[in-house]
């Protein structure tokens, strides 16, 4: 089966990886406003999920899709690349997708930041999501991408990431976009339903002030977890990596820096 696509970034002298995970409807190329800095301390591994950026493997071409099957996609990126534990950065759904990893292979998963995370989704916003597909014969798809978008992300200082996740989320296509949000239903809740409290890998949660949507349970859950920590962008909505770069760089660089001796664990039977 087809790798998914990705950029390798090496650093002339660092053994240690930063593996970075996009969000539903964004790539790889979400992550120009952190290369430059990253890129002077670590190896860096940028990948394209599935159906997004350069990978031409969808989840419509999968006959098994789920958040599992996705992380098992990434972790052949890292075998391809030979990596055998990397710190791991993801924005928006991609923190799920980094949870998923780590909750399967905690050995391969020295620390996670998790920009803009997504612990659980509000009934409501399902339930429009669910009422939206349901019109998907009658409009396009990329208009309900949008609405759901500026429910996200309605400020005017959210515009360039608003604008950013859009222009992406269209190379997507409307068979990929909903076997995304199939699975993005079907699972979410589920998984994060799950005790998660032995979990031992260091994890950072960076959130904006103004993601409204998802802050206010991740302040509820982060402290149920061991070794981790929740820092809080002020003027600053759901994809923070994008609006406020320089602080969510360093605060991620200290953070992995930190925990570069880190011995990742084995999975407990």
């Amino acid at each position: 089966m087809e790798t998914l696509h990705h950029k390798v970034i090496a650093h002339s002298s660092s053994k240690e990886w930063v593996v970075f995970i996009h969000g539903m409807g964004g790539s790889s190329s979400i992550w120009f406003k952190q290369i430059r800095d990253f890129r002077k301390h670590f190896n860096l591994l940028l990948i394209d999920l599935p159906g997004h950026g350069g990978s031409k493997l969808g989840l419509k071409d999968l006959s098994e899709r789920s958040f599992s099957i996705i992380a098992d996609k990434v972790l052949d990126v890292l075998d391809t690349s030979r990596i055998q534990a990397a710190h791991f950065v993801g924005i928006s759904l991609g923190t799920k997708v980094i949870q998923v990893l780590q909750d399967s292979s905690p050995e391969r998963v020295k620390s996670m930041v998790l920009g803009g995370a997504i612990e659980r989704i509000h009934t409501p916003l399902l339930l429009l999501a669910k009422t939206l597909e349901g019109l998907r014969h009658f409009i396009p798809y990329m208009w309900l991408y949008k609405f759901v978008a500026w429910i996200l992300m309605p400020k005017a200082h959210h515009t360039e990431a608003r604008k950013a996740f859009i222009r992406e989320a269209i190379k997507l296509g409307q068979k990929e976009f909903f076997c995304w949000y199939r699975i993005l239903h079907l699972e979410i809740n589920r998984f994060f339903s799950k005790n998660r409290t032995s979990t031992e890998t260091p994890a950072m949660y960076i959130m904006g002030s103004e993601d409204y949507m998802f802050l206010p349970i991740v302040k509820k859950r982060y402290t149920l977890y061991k070794n981790a920590c929740l820092h809080i962008l002020a003027r600053c909505g759901h994809v923070c990596n994008m609006e406020k770069e320089e602080e969510f760089n360093q605060l991620s660089i200290d953070f992995i820096h930190s925990n570069s001796s880190v011995t990742p664990k084995e999975k407990q039977a």
